[in-house]
């Protein structure tokens, strides 16, 4: 036994578990936060408020938080993922019958100190249902139909719920979040098959019941659609927030404009600056360079979490990493093609970056619990 050996497993149980944290994830994950605090203390035009300062002391918070749900044993978890879903599903329905309203959604409930979005928090309670679901659930019958249909109630039941509020980003990310995890539990190809040519239908039927009586989306949603097919037809209405966006991810070049000399941002050309297109404004002052080396560390974000997830021999853990890690990627994956004009906008904010309360502490608490996975994993 080396001395490093000896003196790890002599240590008390609570250091062991501060020494064997991800840290190389918690270091790549501060360094998106940083780039956060930069960008926002940018936008507000060299000032620390009314942006940077409060996302500062989130993140510490949240900094915390994600520590001290990586200290709980994994077992614990997994015996809370039915209670969390069941709590976050009456959260829902909270929100239905008295959430507070903003910018003509109904998506929060105001705690008094904090306003709380649920949907945020399905994003993981979902994650650790299905996980726990296919931890418990025998290899040879992941893939018969009663089985398969469980798991598509689960997820479509929170869904429709937030679809309601309405906030079609976060709907569309709970779907694609919850067929990726089915698929990585091993349930066969061919279900995904018929669900991608029904979604193809589907989208038939969006556009078929514009104007009916049985009309699928909000007017809103439609023009979103519209603007993202031909933003040029109304460049300074419908079209305006992605026109613009395209002009400052233009104008940034290799290298950019240089910190807080960005016209769109500094003028106030571009909308929503400080939330979901502030990847436009790192774009514009800091260029193609800025923004491939803040996606180059989301991606390592996902690497490191995929590895801890690879060699981690518990399924529950494993499932539940990978779960974590897709919705991550989902998050920075849709927000960087909504600002550059490759999809529709869905109002999806930038993980650690945009500003906000209630996805940041989320998102920390779900690498909390990546970290737990990877602390308690059998060794």
């Amino acid at each position: 036994m080396s001395y490093l050996e000896y003196t790890v497993k002599s240590t008390p149980t609570g250091i062991r578990k501060i020494i064997f944290l991800n840290w190389p994830l918690i270091l790549l994950l501060s360094s998106v936060a940083c780039v956060g605090f930069l960008m926002l203390y940018s936008v507000a035009g060299g000032s620390f408020t009314p942006w940077a300062e409060p996302q500062m002391k989130r993140f510490a918070v949240g900094l915390v938080l994600m520590v001290a749900v990586g200290m709980v044993p994994i077992w614990f978890w997994r015996s809370m993922a039915g209670f969390g879903y069941g709590l976050t599903i009456i959260l829902l329905i909270g929100v239905d019958l008295f959430g507070a309203e903003g910018k003509g959604a109904q998506r929060w409930i105001d705690l008094g100190f904090m306003r709380l979005q649920p949907s945020e928090l399905m994003k993981i309670t979902l994650v650790m249902f299905l996980a726990s679901y296919y931890d418990w659930l025998p290899s040879k019958k992941r893939s018969r139909p009663l089985w398969v249909l469980i798991p598509i109630v689960v997820i479509l039941f929170p869904t429709a719920l937030v679809l309601k509020q309405p906030d079609l980003g976060t709907s569309l990310l709970l779907v694609m979040a919850g067929g990726g995890l089915m698929f990585l539990a091993g349930v066969h190809w061919a279900y995904f098959a018929a669900v991608i040519a029904s979604g193809l239908g589907l989208i038939v039927a969006v556009f078929q019941s514009r104007e009916t009586a049985w009309q699928m989306l909000n007017n809103y949603q439609y023009r979103r659609i519209d603007t993202f097919l031909d933003p040029s037809a109304d460049p300074l209405g419908a079209g305006y927030h992605i026109t613009q966006s395209k002009i400052a991810l233009g104008s940034g070049g290799w290298t950019g404009r240089g910190f807080m000399q960005g016209p769109q941002s500094r003028l106030n050309f571009l909308p929503e600056k400080h939330t979901d297109f502030i990847f436009t404004t790192l774009a514009e002052e800091f260029g193609f360079i800025g923004g491939i080396s803040l996606l180059t560390i989301y991606l390592l974000v996902v690497f490191f979490c995929v590895t801890s997830a690879l060699v981690n021999r518990d399924r529950f853990s494993s499932l539940l990493i990978l779960g974590i890690a897709l919705n991550f990627f989902l998050f920075f994956s849709v927000n960087m093609a909504m600002v550059m004009g490759l999809i529709p906008v869905v109002g999806v904010p930038l993980p650690l970056v945009s500003y906000g309360g209630s996805a940041m502490l989320v998102l920390m608490i779900a690498f909390g619990l990546v970290q737990s996975a990877h602390v308690h994993r059998p060794r």
